[in-house]
């Protein structure tokens, strides 16, 4: 019986610890999302070379967050981050029509790793505030996000 209250308390109040990947084409908004969720406010940012990580505290959970740069040169980089990656942000700018078809080839590319397949897939379908963007729909057709059978998004 003590040991069964032992492991719901610790269930309850114990604080868990998850490892996020956020990663995107550059100028996505990454880095943003990253600080509006650290700070709660928007800051001015630059791009990103290299990477920024963070601890987000969410009730009992504590998020590691690495935000990495996007810039082509710096994708081929992206697989040294996924080892032990629990979730995985896919920021998407959704008003770049021009290259939403490089993105969902980065996407797809980073999906087909084997140290990703456990990960639950967030896609974050950023600057939706701005007249041309696409809507949800839009951006899950052109991402393919339908053909992810075998996966949680």
């Amino acid at each position: 019986m003590g040991l069964t209250f032992t492991k719901l308390f610790q269930k309850l109040f114990s604080k868990r610890e998850m490892r996020i990947l956020m990663v995107g084409l550059d100028a996505a908004g990454k880095t943003t999302i990253l600080y509006k969720l650290k700070l709660g406010e928007i800051v001015t940012t630059i791009p990103t070379i290299g990477f920024n990580v963070e601890t987000v505290e969410y009730k009992n959970i504590s998020f590691t967050v690495w935000d990495v740069g996007g810039q082509d040169k710096i994708r081929p980089l992206w697989r040294h981050y996924f080892q032990n990656t629990q979730g995985l942000i896919f920021v998407v700018d959704s008003n770049d029509r021009d290259r939403v078809v490089e993105a969902r080839d980065e996407l797809h590319r980073m999906l087909n790793e084997d140290e990703l397949r456990d990960a639950v897939l967030l896609v974050f379908a950023n600057k939706q505030d701005l007249p041309n963007a696409m809507n949800a729909a839009e951006i899950t057709d052109k991402l393919g996000l339908h053909s992810l059978r075998q996966r949680h998004w």
